[in-house]
């Protein structure tokens, strides 16, 4: 189960880790012809010699090795997880990033400033207290007492204040502010440093914050005392802003992460070709010489008491390996069966990628398919994605509950989403619908669906209420 949750990315550092722990398995670079599937090879005899390999001697007696070694050279058997019929794999170099990460355009900037030592560690703990997207969310005294127990510096809040505002001037703008409000207000005040005009934006984030968040125009321009078409420019530069200063630089001391597929699947003609990223079939193969060494203690006519522990700890060696063979062996069978059996349920979708063509399906329906268990289904659709004509998704996009329609049809959650994400992109923004509204229009389409199961579809969708998306 841990190896089946284990990322495309990742599986060849875990194969490598498995490679340097157990010399019995090496990589099959050769690509001899010939596959013998994998038997339960473990021998429960051959464990309990191993564990008690310190008693007496009639415990080495009887080490049978014959199942470890063949007649004849010809006859061995190459462990591997995969046939010819794959071709020949070439290596593939995945493109990173070399750019300075967000905490190191921080760092960079810090440098350019004079400061003495005392000031440089307060610097540098308010720039390691920012989060990753670019706010300082730590209280000042909590900063000051950072600095005593961490750094046994004794510095005063003005102090910390003080280095704040420096840090503040830095690029991107906006960074080290404490909230939204402080944050975009840096972004203006900039603007302003720069000659534009936005003293009444200034104004208006200054004294009607939180009016500007719910989207109470009336009151912020009754109190600006100001024409409808100058608020709109107002609200035009606010809106601009950008709410996540730290967003569009790097991140704060983590990897870039990019998405591997599990699996590509190709319309070729109307026909679906599902195939597995090459990436999850590594040839593996036991060591030619563990075999070697079990055939030499098998032709060997004196075996001591030294010479059996070896050939035990042999054995544990090469059951290991071929238990690891075997688990990604299966890996590949649990992830082709069970995306095999999504790509046949929602063949529509994968053939013209609407999104209303999905069809209700729910972990259930997959374990029966598969012969799999709900658990191992899950494991799948919540850690692996599949590559399309259309995107790259999660497994987990493609499950959904069913609703009835009023001929009794059932349809997937996912296609009355697709329907009310629609409904309210076009709508007029200067009058969005209600709740109420898209219930109706649902209903008119023929959805059974309540007020309620519109509100929380909606907030599945990460959709505000219909005050929230008013625009001028």
């Amino acid at each position: 189960m841990k190896l089946l949750q284990v990322p495309t990315a990742n599986l060849e550092e875990r194969i490598k880790e498995e490679l340097e722990e157990n010399p019995a398995l090496e990589l099959d670079d050769q690509g001899e012809a010939g596959q013998e599937e994998i038997a339960d090879e473990f021998s429960s005899e051959a464990d309990t010699e191993y564990e008690e390999k310190t008693g007496s001697e009639e415990d080495y007696e009887n080490v049978d090795v014959s199942e470890y070694v063949h007649d004849g050279d010809d006859e061995v058997a190459d462990y591997r997880t995969r046939d010819d019929n794959y071709g020949e794999e070439t290596e593939k170099q995945v493109p990173f990033k070399t750019e300075a990460s967000f905490y190191e355009t921080l760092l960079n900037q810090l440098g350019l400033l004079k400061l003495d030592e005392k000031q440089q560690k307060i610097a540098e703990q308010i720039v390691g207290s920012i989060d990753e997207d670019g706010y300082l969310r730590r209280e000042t005294s909590a900063i000051v007492d950072d600095l005593a127990f961490r750094q046994n510096l004794i510095a005063t809040e003005e102090e910390v204040e003080e280095m704040i505002r420096r840090i503040q001037r830095f690029d991107p703008p906006g960074v080290a502010a404490r909230d939204l409000q402080e944050c975009l207000l840096l972004q203006l005040q900039r603007q302003k440093e720069e000659g534009r005009d936005v003293d009444t934006a200034i104004q208006a984030l200054s004294k009607y914050f939180d009016e500007f968040t719910k989207k109470h125009y009336e009151k912020i321009q009754r109190g600006l005392s100001i024409e409808e078409d100058e608020l709109k420019e107002v609200m035009q530069q606010i809106v601009k802003l950008n709410p996540k200063p730290g967003g569009n630089v790097g991140g704060i001391n983590k990897a870039e992460s990019y998405v591997v597929p599990d699996f590509f699947i190709m319309n070729n003609g109307g026909k679906l070709e599902l195939t597995l990223n090459s990436r999850n079939a590594p040839e593996l193969r036991i060591s030619e010489g563990y075999r070697d060494m079990m055939k030499e203690y098998e032709r060997g006519a004196k075996k001591d008491k030294r010479q059996k522990e070896a050939v035990l700890f042999i054995k544990q060696k090469i059951d290991a390996a071929k238990w690891f063979i075997d688990a990604i062996k299966q890996r590949q069978h649990t992830l082709l069966s069970t995306m095999t059996a999504i790509m046949n349920h929602q063949y529509d979708f994968f053939i013209t990628g609407d999104e209303t063509s999905l069809r209700p399906m729910i972990l259930k329906d997959i374990a029966e398919l598969t012969n799999l268990d709900i658990s191992t289904v899950s494991r799948v659709a919540n850690s692996k994605f599949v590559q399309t004509e259309f995107g790259t998704y999660r497994l987990k996009f493609f499950f959904s509950e069913s609703l009835s329609t009023e001929s009794g049809e059932e349809v997937s959650t996912r296609e009355v989403k697709k329907i009310l994400s629609n409904l309210i992109e076009g709508e007029n923004k200067k009058r969005p619908l209600s709740d109420e509204r898209l219930t109706e229009l649902l209903q008119e389409k023929g959805y059974n669906i309540a007020r309620r199961t519109v509100a929380k579809y909606r907030e599945q969708l990460n959709i505000p209420v219909a005050r929230l998306r008013k625009e001028l």
